[in-house]
């Protein structure tokens, strides 16, 4: 069991369209270059434990990356600070682009 929450790509949209939820691409500069998934923040990986404070006043944060596997660890991190309503993006966006969605200029 994680210490956050899981979402699914496909469920993604609706969540944030119902929900106060702050998207974060944790991916490196170089990734985000191609596109991120339109209302998301980059804060990558490596700057989250400085960083992160000021993410703890949105009611979810959903984070994401490639593949699934950094954001992961970005939401057991903010969960270890005890926020509550962290959540990863299984797949990444890999996953975002299976199911149909679109990505826009950073």
């Amino acid at each position: 069991m994680h210490p956050f929450h899981e979402i699914e790509a496909h469920e993604l949209s609706e969540f944030i369209q119902k929900n106060n939820t702050l998207l974060i691409d944790v991916r490196n500069d170089d990734e985000v270059t191609r596109g991120i998934i339109e209302g998301a923040v980059h804060l990558p990986l490596a700057a989250l434990p400085s960083d992160y404070e000021s993410l703890l006043k949105a009611d979810n944060i959903v984070f994401y990356c490639h593949s699934g596997v950094r954001s992961a660890h970005a939401a057991a991190f903010i969960a270890s600070k005890g926020y509550k309503n962290a959540y990863n993006l299984i797949g990444g966006v890999l996953a975002w682009a299976k199911v149909g969605q679109s990505f826009v200029a950073k």
